[in-house]
């Protein structure tokens, strides 16, 4: 019979064992491998079922086991250790404490989906995880970070297949109580909630659970409570779920009530009040509509909150292609803003300004979450070298007269967290060789360009390293495939193949991610023959471990899936290729450290970063990917191989996809399976080996998320904190009336005239010119602007490339018809073709660019006669 309600009944520990229940909620036990040991120690039966979560363990374990450890003096003297070791993690000095400079006292990041454990399942792909990794560094670091998320009541799909290999998705109930978090309360025990307003007169009300992240807690709303209609608690059912309002009511809550959560956190914790607030891509970005409501509440006006709330915003986009972003019917925004719903005391004009697409290309009616997330903040970036060109070209329309390379969108490089995704065995080799604390200080904290410790390991213990974590994965595939087969409604008596499938010490190549069909999932299968006889090949075969979720609305997607499955399931292949259902953190942590070769290849330049080769690389796994994302960036012979590009402008997409498959094929064939195959004279892969060490030494240390983290701070964090604690209210106030007179009055500024000090069009290098310019301000003054001087190399089109920028002074008053003389000296450093031109920007001490405001003045053609190209 069916249970008519379910809850969860708690074991009461004994006295001794109670620190058990702190080790459990500490989600630090998720990547510290002496707290999870410990907890499997409990009962090694119940770890394995539990699926590795110390909460359902202790949840299941018998009471007699219990009062059996109580005694146990070993136990307890471990027990002892283990939570010592968790109260110095969180309450020492770590590196950002002892940072000098002015770090700011709290930061407040902002995410849609967090990736910290599979115990916990709020995440659906490469942003989860990246932003749990994101906790996990700053908690290691002691960056003073508050997560802001939504606790989904369905999390994100599990995923099986049919018998005949199409996708299908199951929703799980997850109840909080079962998970490692709890309810944030009011001081008389009471939980807290946060509430919004909906059009109509209805609210939107919503508790807070608190997961604890080793330092970092991660505040997650959640509208499953019984105040709510029956629409308002479906708000947080699925990540990524339902229809526009539905994804526009889950952002609102998001970022609306994130800050109402996290000023409650602060008001019963003691915590200190974030002066940065980081959106992890466009979803949160209502965020910074009610700090501006608190701030006008305050007594300021919306442009100066605007101002202030720029100020200390950091904005963060992932997506590298505009179907990536969340966009809305202003309609539907309007309805939901204004008198009669949310944020009544803003006027809904303005709101419905910071993210309309009124640039060229723009769809004048839809309104943009990407859009509005830079207009809200001071400073933004993409997550790779590669991804910051793109999204400043993406967006370049909202700075219009500025080349891409000048939009103020810089990167930050992703990163991965180390003690999360190395196996034990990897790290237990580099413990033997540098001892247990300089190995996890280099995991965590990072800072060193090289590990050169790695090239003192002997070749035969890298080698057999990797061979055992391949036999891992061959032993984790096996298990897994049988379910998947069980679950497809195979019989027992069918499966006996499975215990042939893989083979420990054939090439073990790895490919793992979400499958929309720019990642490409069956490129692999472009030329099946050939696939086969790389399969198959007598004494150089290879084989294939892949895992991938469509989104439940992607047919397309999900037609990949099949179309791989299918390949997989020929009895001619089988063994050697197969495709895992249901990918997520419990299959990568097995999955990245047992491949040989992690593969990527996506349509360049589509993938922002691609953190998962990271994950592999940090355990001696090599990369053959296109040139995208990070391997764009880092990438050397020494780490792997580069699939070559057909990304040309014109080249037909089945075409494209027949060059790259070729050229994945001949280096699969040529470069990759004989250096994994041939033998030096001790028998080992000599070559295969030094470039495994290779990774780990150069490569290592780049994808940390430590690394990834020191530079948010250094470089974002930070400066954001200062421009906060500058933008007091009167500045705000300044700055606002200032660009709103610039903005108003910049139809006035012309630059009228330039000329130099020579007339040929030929010079010498070394040569300085005098440059001349006449300009006019209109209705502003000298101290509204900066003169500029652009010079460098040219094109064939006079663009000028990789330009020195030289402010020029104004000399003397305005002449009789009001124009501004400015000089300065124009330096002739470079041979070959050298052009320059001049600019007006708008200039104050407040603002973070030139570009901030989106305008400038250039010469027209009548004003730049005998001032033209130079060093033809």
């Amino acid at each position: 019979m069916k249970a008519i309600r379910r809850f969860t009944v708690r074991p009461v520990l004994p006295e001794p064992l109670r620190p058990l229940s702190d080790l459990a909620r500490n989600l630090r036990w998720s990547w510290h491998t002496e707290t999870r040991d410990l907890f499997q120690s409990v009962d090694p039966e119940h770890w394995a079922a539990s699926g590795g979560d110390p909460v359902r363990l202790l949840g299941s374990v018998r009471p007699a086991r219990l009062a059996e450890l109580a005694e146990d003096r070993r136990f307890l003297r471990r027990l002892t250790a283990v939570a010592d070791d968790l109260h110095d993690y969180v309450s020492g000095e770590r590196w950002y404490q002892a940072h000098p400079g002015e770090l700011p006292a709290a930061v407040a990041y902002f995410s849609p989906e967090f990736g910290i454990t599979a115990a916990l399942p709020q995440y659906s792909g490469g942003l989860g995880i990246l932003a749990g990794d994101h906790l996990k560094a700053a908690s290691d670091l002691g960056v003073p970070l508050i997560g802001v998320g939504l606790l989904y009541r369905h999390g994100y799909f599990r995923q099986t297949l049919s018998r005949d290999g199409w996708q299908q998705e199951h929703y799980p109930v997850l109840d909080p109580n079962e998970l490692p978090v709890a309810l944030l309360k009011e001081a008389d025990g009471t939980p807290a909630r946060v509430s919004l307003a909906l059009p109509g007169g209805t609210q939107l009300h919503a508790r807070i659970w608190l997961a604890q992240v080793g330092r970092v807690p991660l505040l997650m709303l959640d509208s499953d409570v019984e105040e709510n209609g029956l629409g308002e608690r479906g708000v947080t059912d699925r990540l990524y779920g339902g229809g526009s309002e539905h994804r526009l009511l889950q952002e609102m809550l998001l970022g609306i009530g994130g800050v109402r959560a996290v000023r409650t956190y602060c008001r019963l914790t003691g915590h200190a009040d974030p002066e940065v607030f980081h959106t992890n891509e466009g979803h949160a970005g209502f965020l910074g509509l009610e700090r501006i409501a608190e701030l006008c509440d305050q007594g300021l006006d919306f442009d100066a909150g605007l101002e202030a709330v720029r100020a200390g915003t950091v904005f963060t986009t992932h997506t590298p292609v505009p179907a990536g972003i969340d966009r809305f019917d202003r309609e539907l925004v309007a309805r939901h803003f204004g008198p009669d719903a949310e944020l009544p005391r803003l006027d809904v004009g303005r709101i419905l300004a910071l993210g309309m697409e009124t640039y060229p290309g723009g769809e004048p009616n839809l309104f943009n979450m990407a859009v509005m997330g830079l207009r809200l903040a001071q400073r933004a970036n993409g997550v790779s070298l590669l991804h910051g060109q793109v999204s400043r070209e993406m967006f370049s329309g909202l700075w219009p007269g500025f080349d891409p390379e000048e939009v103020p969108i810089t990167s930050v490089t992703n990163g991965v967290h180390a003690p999360t995704w190395v196996a034990p065995e990897v790290f237990r080799l580099g413990a033997r060789q540098i001892g247990v604390q300089r190995t996890e200080d280099a995991l965590t904290v990072g800072g060193s360009e090289r590990w050169d410790s790695v090239g003192d390991i002997p070749d035969q213990d890298v080698w057999d390293l990797r061979r055992t974590l391949r036999e891992q994965l061959v032993t984790e595939v096996r298990e897994r495939l049988r379910a998947s087969w069980r679950q497809r409604g195979a019989g027992t008596a069918e499966l006996g193949w499975i215990d042939g499938v893989l083979d420990p010490d054939v090439l073990t190549i790895g490919f793992a991610r979400r499958v929309p069909s720019y990642k490409r999932l069956t490129l692999m299968l472009r030329d099946r023959d050939r696939l086969m006889e790389l399969l198959l090949h007598p004494e150089r075969p290879i084989q294939i471990v892949v895992a991938g979720k469509a989104h439940p609305a992607d047919d397309g997607g999900k037609r990949l899936v099949q179309e791989l499955v299918r390949f997989a399931d020929d009895p001619r292949v089988r063994h050697r290729i197969v495709f895992l259902p249901d990918y997520g953190m419990a299959m990568a942590q097995k999955l990245y450290p047992g491949c040989d070769i992690w593969l990527n290849n996506p349509l360049r330049p589509l993938e922002a970063c691609g953190t998962s080769g990271m994950k592999a690389a940090l355990n001696g796994c090599l990369n053959l990917s296109v040139l995208d994302g990070w391997w764009d960036e880092w990438f050397q012979p020494d780490f792997g191989w580069a699939i070559p590009t057909a990304d040309g402008v014109g080249t037909d997409p089945d075409r494209r996809d027949d060059i790259e498959a070729e050229a994945l094929y001949d280096l699969l064939e040529r470069r990759v399976t004989p250096r994994f195959y041939e033998r030096g004279q001790g028998g080992l892969p000599d070559r295969w080996i030094e470039m495994v060490r290779q990774t780990l030494t150069l490569l290592g240390p780049k994808v940390l998320a430590g690394r990834m983290v020191r530079e948010y701070v250094e470089r974002l964090y930070a400066p954001a904190a200062h421009a906060h604690r500058t933008m007091n209210p009167d500045r705000a106030r300044e700055l606002a009336e200032w660009k709103a007179r610039v903005r108003a009055q910049w139809h006035g500024v012309t630059v009228d005239h330039v000329e130099t000090t020579t007339a040929t069009t030929t010079a010498e290098l070394g040569t300085t010119l005098g440059l001349r310019v006449h300009v006019g301000l209109g209705a502003l003054g000298p101290d509204d602007v900066e003169v500029q001087a652009l010079s460098g190399r040219v094109d064939e089109e006079d663009r000028i490339a990789d330009a020195t920028t030289v402010p020029l002074k104004p000399v003397g008053g305005p002449d009789p018809e009001g124009r501004w003389v400015y000089e300065g000296p124009l330096s002739l450093d470079r041979t070959g073709p050298f052009g320059y031109t001049v600019r007006v920007l708008p200039a104050h001490r407040l603002l973070a660019s030139g570009a901030e405001l989106g305008v400038v003045a250039v010469p027209s053609e009548d004003g730049v006669e005998g001032a033209g190209l130079l060093m033809r």
